[in-house]
């Protein structure tokens, strides 16, 4: 695969390779300059160990955890400012992380996010996804 290869975040990612973050809950964001941290309902996929039939009530297996996701170089990060909303269950989400994708920004090369929650650039990103037990 060349540098400039299309690739996903669950193939460049080892600790996102069963997670499917499209459809996990973002229940917290929390930035600072090298780093963001989202609490999460997280999808996993049938390949991830932890994985478990979903409940008749839920569409996929999901479980709490914390995906922070660190850099050397300053991470942009810009809230959108929305409120969250109120889920079935009562808790506050702010939508899903709806893109992780690497991107070319100035001839340098970033991954970027984007949600309801808002934005993040990140150049050299470190990702690690903790689950609660």
């Amino acid at each position: 695969m060349t540098d400039n290869a299309p690739v996903s975040y669950d193939q460049a990612f080892d600790d996102l390779s069963a997670v499917y973050l499209e459809d996990s809950w973002v229940l917290a964001v929390a930035a600072a300059a090298s780093q963001i941290r989202f609490i999460l309902d997280a999808v996993l996929t049938p390949d991830h160990p932890s994985y478990s039939v979903p409940s008749v009530n839920e569409q996929h297996c999901y479980c709490r955890g914390t995906l922070t996701i660190r850099s050397v170089d300053p991470i942009d990060f810009v809230p959108s400012g929305q409120p969250g909303t109120h889920d079935p269950s009562g808790e506050i989400d702010f939508g899903n992380i709806d893109t992780f994708r690497r991107v070319e920004l100035a001839g340098v090369s970033v991954w970027q996010l984007a949600g309801d929650w808002g934005t993040a650039s990140v150049r050299r990103p470190l990702v690690v996804l903790t689950l609660d037990a």
